[in-house]
Protein backbone atom coordinates (compact mmCIF):
# COMPACT_ATOMS: atom_id res chain seq x y z
CA UNK A 1 0.00 0.00 0.00
CA UNK A 2 1.45 3.24 -0.93
CA UNK A 3 2.12 6.49 1.88
CA UNK A 4 1.93 9.41 -0.66
CA UNK A 5 4.14 11.34 -2.43
CA UNK A 6 5.99 14.67 -1.30
CA UNK A 7 5.34 17.57 -3.19
CA UNK A 8 9.16 18.43 -3.17
CA UNK A 9 10.91 18.12 -6.56
CA UNK A 10 7.81 18.55 -8.42
CA UNK A 11 8.97 19.94 -12.24
CA UNK A 12 7.18 21.69 -14.75
CA UNK A 13 8.56 21.78 -18.04
CA UNK A 14 7.27 23.05 -21.46
CA UNK A 15 8.53 22.81 -25.44
CA UNK A 16 7.38 23.64 -28.93
CA UNK A 17 7.44 19.37 -29.13
CA UNK A 18 7.40 16.66 -26.61
CA UNK A 19 10.37 15.81 -27.29
CA UNK A 20 12.01 19.25 -26.43
CA UNK A 21 9.82 19.56 -22.92
CA UNK A 22 12.19 21.37 -20.83
CA UNK A 23 12.39 22.92 -16.83
CA UNK A 24 12.80 26.85 -17.49
CA UNK A 25 11.68 27.62 -13.52
CA UNK A 26 11.05 26.26 -10.32
CA UNK A 27 7.21 26.37 -9.20
CA UNK A 28 5.84 27.12 -5.53
CA UNK A 29 2.64 25.61 -6.01
CA UNK A 30 0.65 23.86 -8.76
CA UNK A 31 -3.24 23.63 -9.37
CA UNK A 32 -5.97 20.77 -10.07
CA UNK A 33 -5.42 19.11 -13.29
CA UNK A 34 -8.93 18.76 -13.58
CA UNK A 35 -12.55 19.19 -12.49
CA UNK A 36 -15.92 17.51 -12.11
CA UNK A 37 -17.52 17.11 -15.28
CA UNK A 38 -20.88 19.03 -16.08
CA UNK A 39 -23.61 17.31 -14.84
CA UNK A 40 -26.53 17.03 -17.27
CA UNK A 41 -30.32 16.89 -16.38
CA UNK A 42 -31.71 13.80 -17.06
CA UNK A 43 -35.04 14.20 -14.52
CA UNK A 44 -38.61 13.70 -15.89
CA UNK A 45 -41.45 14.02 -14.19
CA UNK A 46 -42.57 10.53 -12.65
CA UNK A 47 -38.79 11.37 -10.84
CA UNK A 48 -39.20 12.26 -7.48
CA UNK A 49 -35.78 13.58 -7.29
CA UNK A 50 -33.31 15.07 -9.46
CA UNK A 51 -31.83 12.58 -11.89
CA UNK A 52 -28.34 13.45 -13.84
CA UNK A 53 -25.68 11.99 -16.51
CA UNK A 54 -21.97 13.10 -16.34
CA UNK A 55 -21.08 15.24 -19.35
CA UNK A 56 -18.16 16.94 -20.36
CA UNK A 57 -15.04 17.22 -17.83
CA UNK A 58 -14.56 21.02 -16.47
CA UNK A 59 -11.13 22.32 -17.07
CA UNK A 60 -9.92 25.93 -16.30
CA UNK A 61 -6.58 27.52 -16.65
CA UNK A 62 -4.06 26.07 -14.74
CA UNK A 63 -1.88 28.50 -12.53
CA UNK A 64 1.07 27.76 -11.39
CA UNK A 65 3.32 29.89 -8.72
CA UNK A 66 6.46 30.93 -8.86
CA UNK A 67 9.09 33.68 -7.40
CA UNK A 68 9.33 36.46 -9.44
CA UNK A 69 12.89 37.15 -10.83
CA UNK A 70 13.24 39.62 -14.09
CA UNK A 71 15.35 37.27 -15.44
CA UNK A 72 12.51 34.00 -14.57
CA UNK A 73 9.45 36.60 -15.69
CA UNK A 74 11.49 37.07 -19.19
CA UNK A 75 11.90 33.65 -19.67
CA UNK A 76 8.28 32.81 -19.12
CA UNK A 77 6.91 35.55 -21.12
CA UNK A 78 9.03 35.00 -24.50
CA UNK A 79 6.64 31.77 -24.46
CA UNK A 80 3.70 33.52 -23.72
CA UNK A 81 0.56 32.94 -26.29
CA UNK A 82 2.79 30.31 -28.25
CA UNK A 83 0.87 26.54 -28.63
CA UNK A 84 3.22 24.41 -26.54
CA UNK A 85 3.74 20.90 -24.77
CA UNK A 86 3.78 20.88 -20.89
CA UNK A 87 4.28 17.81 -18.30
CA UNK A 88 3.87 17.95 -14.92
CA UNK A 89 6.73 15.69 -13.11
CA UNK A 90 5.77 14.01 -10.10
CA UNK A 91 9.14 12.47 -7.77
CA UNK A 92 12.75 12.19 -9.32
CA UNK A 93 12.67 12.64 -13.18
CA UNK A 94 8.71 11.50 -12.89
CA UNK A 95 9.78 8.54 -11.16
CA UNK A 96 5.73 8.95 -9.52
CA UNK A 97 3.98 9.76 -12.84
CA UNK A 98 3.92 12.67 -15.79
CA UNK A 99 0.84 14.54 -16.69
CA UNK A 100 1.61 15.82 -20.39
CA UNK A 101 -0.96 18.51 -22.00
CA UNK A 102 -1.13 20.94 -24.67
CA UNK A 103 -2.07 24.75 -24.15
CA UNK A 104 -0.42 28.58 -24.15
CA UNK A 105 0.55 30.28 -21.41
CA UNK A 106 0.51 33.74 -19.90
CA UNK A 107 2.54 34.75 -17.18
CA UNK A 108 1.84 38.00 -14.80
CA UNK A 109 2.81 38.99 -10.81
CA UNK A 110 1.14 39.15 -8.27
CA UNK A 111 0.15 41.64 -5.50
CA UNK A 112 2.31 42.10 -2.68
CA UNK A 113 2.46 43.16 0.80
CA UNK A 114 5.47 44.17 3.53
CA UNK A 115 7.29 41.33 4.68
CA UNK A 116 6.69 38.81 1.80
CA UNK A 117 8.18 37.48 -1.51
CA UNK A 118 7.12 38.89 -4.71
CA UNK A 119 5.52 36.02 -6.80
CA UNK A 120 4.42 35.45 -10.39
CA UNK A 121 1.51 33.33 -11.43
CA UNK A 122 1.85 31.33 -14.81
CA UNK A 123 -1.95 30.48 -16.30
CA UNK A 124 -2.26 27.96 -18.53
CA UNK A 125 -5.34 27.70 -21.11
CA UNK A 126 -5.51 23.61 -21.90
CA UNK A 127 -6.28 22.68 -25.53
CA UNK A 128 -5.82 18.69 -24.49
CA UNK A 129 -6.71 17.12 -21.30
CA UNK A 130 -3.69 16.24 -19.08
CA UNK A 131 -3.23 12.44 -19.54
CA UNK A 132 -0.68 10.46 -17.19
CA UNK A 133 2.41 9.78 -19.64
CA UNK A 134 2.38 5.51 -20.11
CA UNK A 135 5.74 4.34 -19.09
Amino acid sequence: MGKGISTQGITLKWGTTPELLEKKIDIKSFPDLGGAPELLETTTLSDAAQTFISGIQTLSAFEFTANYTKADFEVVAADAGKDLYYALEFGENGSEGIFVWEGQHNVWVTGGEVNTVVEMIISIAPSTKPELEED
